[in-house]
């Protein structure tokens, strides 16, 4: 049986799958926004769309998009790219233990540590530093550091974290004028040189329990500064990230995804998604 959507998490960090192949929705920003609503919808973090398919004579290459709960799209993702990549093996588009996935920023390469997909292994690419220093922030002045790993973060070092400042400065510093095109913001916690904390604040969904592309920002960030290691645990409210950083700035993620459910989407519903075409 084909179902509407897919539900999977990545240390709390929930998205749901919906798959062109076998659900005909048309996801507008409106229809995205009450899909992901937690009173008015399924309730999630953002949208997985696809797969897509593009057959380029040499291999089968799969692509994927991120929708966010406010209707925008994300360049990239690394708990979305878990999950999508535990969504493929689950309906069996993968059958190997290494693959690609294409996001909107950038093609990254996946690896399946048991079987049934629920540790991931990614390699999201190299991270670009843009800029470091200071950044006033609701009149606070707050030591940043910025980067891209094919979506943009700004890294906050903090002496402690709390969700409390998380949600009222990440807003203010997703929204600043020094990012147009806004940004993920991380908290970060020095632990030891192999330990961090973060609180994660999301360009387009908000507070966040745990983050991929965080992670690998917050653990880029601390080794250029000279904090850690190479080899870090990144620990968020939902759980733990190991990332490994080589000295050329190439980051990979390790992580686990869970599923949820699966589930059709009601006649009330389904007329409220059309409505919204």
């Amino acid at each position: 049986m084909n179902f509407d959507y897919y539900k999977y998490h990545a240390l709390g960090n929930d998205y749901i799958v919906i798959d062109p192949n076998k659900t005909n929705v048309n996801l507008t920003e409106k229809n995205i926004r009450l899909i992901c609503h937690r009173n008015f919808g399924i309730g999630s973090d953002g949208i997985l769309y696809g797969p897509f398919f593009q057959d380029n004579s040499m291999s089968l290459r799969i692509s994927m998009r991120i929708l966010n709960p406010d209707g925008s799209e994300a360049e990239k993702s690394g708990n979305g790219i878990r999950i999508f990549a535990r969504y493929l093996v689950d309906q069996h588009y993968i059958t190997t233990k290494e693959f690609t996935l294409k996001t909107a920023g950038g093609t990254v390469q996946v690896e399946l540590l048991d079987k049934k997909g629920r540790q991931i292994k990614v390699d999201m690419g190299t991270v670009t530093f843009t800029v470091s220093g200071e950044l006033i922030i609701c009149n606070q002045p707050l030591e940043v550091i910025c980067l891209s790993i094919g979506n943009p973060h700004c890294v906050v070092l903090c002496d402690e974290l709390s969700r409390e400042v998380t949600c009222r400065l990440g807003a203010a510093i997703e929204a600043h004028s020094q990012f147009p095109n806004r940004t993920n913001v991380q908290f970060l916690k020095v632990i030891d040189r192999h330990t961090i904390q973060i609180e994660i604040w999301e360009r387009g969904a908000g507070y966040t329990l745990a983050s991929g592309s965080s992670s690998c920002a917050a653990a880029s960030a601390a080794y250029k500064m000279g904090l850690v290691d190479n080899a870090v645990d990144v620990h968020m409210p939902g759980g733990i990230i190991h990332v490994a950083i080589q000295k050329d700035g190439h980051v990979f993620m390790t992580g686990p995804v869970s599923a949820v459910g699966s589930g059709l989407f009601s006649e009330d519903l389904r007329e409220l998604l059309s409505a919204n075409q």
